[in-house]
């Protein structure tokens, strides 16, 4: 089944692409890798959540902005690629999370985001995967997802 076929069962739909808020393009193809900037938790413009995981946020909350953050590098990466079904493989992930100094679950909520791209890329959105813990993301969302995904 292809990542597209994959995406309609789940009732997905990919977002376009977001702009980036400063100077930076939202991805970068560089022979069959393409490595996204990192991608917040927007929709239609606007962040889907703000504050900290722990905090303000709870860990459900975490995990919902993480699967949007993933989506949005997808459509970062399914651009440059020509499409989602030119993505051969997730390579890596790299999830940032705005949380309590107190509060350790980042690899939880980094679940969100690998546990997407598995339901879109089956096998191969197995990937390798740093969570870690920041003190502030822009715009004061909680988390950002990067990609590296190799191309067809």
């Amino acid at each position: 089944m292809s990542a597209s076929d994959r995406l309609d069962a789940l009732g997905v739909i990919l977002p376009p692409v977001p702009q980036p808020v400063a100077a930076y393009v939202p991805a970068v193809r560089s022979g069959e890798l393409i490595y996204t900037s990192g991608q917040v938790p927007m929709v239609d413009g606007k962040p889907v959540a703000t504050g900290k995981v722990g905090d303000e946020l709870t860990l459900e909350q975490g995990v919902a902005a993480a699967r949007v953050c993933a989506l949005n590098a997808v459509a970062a990466a399914a651009e440059q690629a020509g499409g989602i079904d030119n993505i051969a493989q997730i390579v890596k992930v790299t999830i940032f999370v705005a949380s309590d100094p107190d509060w350790y679950d980042q690899p939880k909520v980094g679940n969100g985001a690998s546990e997407l791209l598995g339901d879109i890329f089956g096998d191969e959105g197995r990937h390798a995967r740093s969570a870690v813990g920041v003190a502030v993301l822009p715009l004061d969302v909680p988390v950002e997802v990067e990609l590296i995904v190799r191309v067809r």
